[in-house]
């Protein structure tokens, strides 16, 4: 059977065709020499089986890439590494603030905002040229869970309810002008055609088309921790809750290793793939 011929099936339960093409294009994205992608899709090629998961795909690829080098495999398992921030959302708000910090924002997370009937917790408070936006984050710790309308529906009417609120008395410094929807899954047809009528800005893991989170992150190199292959999930849930989100906080506050009990020789390896993982770490 040609390849292009096998049905692969998503996390959502899809049957899709398996496509090299997409399988390269994402192995491009680690970095990784063409030498390495084409081995890594020839093995991957000779083990496809007729209803194989996406999953079983992405875990065979991963293991080949860290045999290879540890940062090509942290980089490809970004996907994954943001639904480790859960089981909560709170780290997630913190990743998407530190985003925004990067992007040229003033953040504050967690912000209670009087609206004209009631008040509201904002997950991100963000501020820039003299405009602010309120930011909602829906974290899903589960793959194939999408946004759907529902979600724009009931963040514009906060939104809109704090902006009736900050309109009636007038701000020296700043303007409310966007209310923002941000998942780490993907928005359905129907959220996204909400979002545009009424001007919410919608960010999810693929849209805006080119400039989605994982776009934004490959950008920045604004990985987050969970990323790192050589960080156990216990010293990661350690880091998170020290508000270590980025992996570029480590090499600031590389102390907390420390705290860890992490021997000098697996501390250097750690930083060196950190490291590698963020080259403009300033």
């Amino acid at each position: 059977m040609k390849t292009q011929n096998f049905d692969i099936i998503k996390s959502s339960g899809e049957s899709v065709k398996f496509s090299i093409d997409k399988l390269r294009a994402s192995l491009h994205k680690t970095g990784a020499d063409k030498e390495t992608i084409d081995q890594i899709i020839d093995k991957v090629r000779d083990e496809l089986y007729q209803g194989i998961s996406t999953k079983e795909i992405y875990n065979r690829a991963f293991a080949l890439l860290k045999k290879k080098k540890s940062y090509f495999a942290s980089k490809y398992k970004l996907k994954k590494a943001i639904y480790e921030l859960g089981p909560t959302g709170f780290p997630f708000e913190r990743f998407i603030s530190e985003l925004l910090e990067y992007s040229g924002y003033k953040t504050n997370v967690g912000q209670i905002l009087q609206g004209k009937c009631v008040k509201h917790e904002i997950d991100v408070v963000a501020h820039k040229d003299n405009k602010t936006s309120l930011i909602e984050c829906k974290f899903h710790n589960e793959q194939g869970l999408n946004c759907n309308v529902k979600i724009p529906l009931y963040i514009n009417s906060r939104y809109k309810d704090v902006k009736t609120h900050w309109d009636a008395i007038p701000k020296k410094d700043t303007t409310l002008t966007e209310g923002w929807v941000v998942t780490n899954t993907r928005f359905t047809e129907d959220a996204i055609q909400y979002g545009r009528c009424c001007g919410l800005y919608l960010l999810s893991w693929d849209y805006p088309n080119n400039d989605g989170l994982k776009d934004r992150i490959d950008r920045l190199s604004l990985y987050p921790i969970t990323v790192s292959t050589l960080l156990t999930n216990r010293e990661k849930q350690f880091l998170l809750s020290r508000d270590i989100v980025l992996c570029r906080q480590l090499i600031h506050d590389k102390f907390y290793l420390d705290h860890l009990g992490v021997s000098e020789v697996r501390k250097k390896k750690i930083l060196d793939e950190i490291t590698q993982l963020c080259p403009n770490k300033n």
